[in-house]
């Protein structure tokens, strides 16, 4: 059984949508994304930052959303989440969770975690403002490379798609963020994905509120 160190509104939740669609038994762990409450002692020692997602399976355990994402998919072949080692759309898949982890996220941390970039608190509003430029720009760079696919990687559903729309639910366009309205491709992929079963169970209270 997976063991996953879990909080609602954080990458923990696309990572639990991979398991659902594996299929395979897991337990969720109660976490926090709040840096200034207790985290669980066994998810700092696997990852002393105390983010969420952390992985736990037999004796191991890994963390990073993208890296987890990865491992699940090439370690449960059979759910068809990932293009194989030698499949022509491999490349594209690993390139687009790496940029949606390094590039798109670190434009939201730009604007969620600004004192991360600053030295000043007076700085703050400034990194927030480049923030969302870089989710604009970034979401624009994903628009573009999806065109006309019915996927993100062409005409097959997998787990890159599942990460894009984990992704849109960060969006807040009160806060000034831009609406996926601005990015067409996106917004028909999120919505594709939205409609799976294991969306609707993960994502039921973020869909509720929508």
């Amino acid at each position: 059984m997976y063991k996953l160190f879990y909080a609602q509104g954080s990458a923990a939740q696309g990572v639990r949508v991979i398991l659902e669609e594996i299929g395979k038994p897991y337990e969720l762990i109660q976490s926090t994304i709040d840096m200034n409450l207790p985290r669980p002692p066994e998810q700092l020692a696997i990852n002393p930052n105390g983010w969420v997602p952390v992985l736990l399976w037999d004796d191991k355990g890994m963390y990073e959303c993208a890296a987890i994402t990865m491992f699940l998919c090439d370690r449960h072949p059979e759910a068809n989440l990932a293009p194989g080692f030698d499949e022509p759309e491999r490349a594209r898949y690993l390139q687009t969770l790496v940029y949606f982890s390094n590039t798109v996220q670190m434009a939201f941390q730009t604007f969620y975690y600004p004192d991360r970039f600053v030295d000043a608190p007076a700085d703050e509003s400034s990194a927030r403002r480049r923030g969302i430029r870089r989710l604009r720009q970034t979401w624009n760079v994903i628009d573009d490379q999806i065109g006309d696919n019915e996927w993100v990687l062409g005409e097959r559903f997998s787990a890159v798609d599942i990460y894009l729309f984990m992704l849109t639910t960060w969006l807040a366009p009160s806060l000034g963020h831009p609406t996926t309205a601005e990015f067409p491709n996106v917004r028909r992929i999120a919505d594709a994905v939205m409609s799976r079963p294991s969306v609707q169970l993960v994502y039921a209270e973020w869909i509720a509120a929508q």
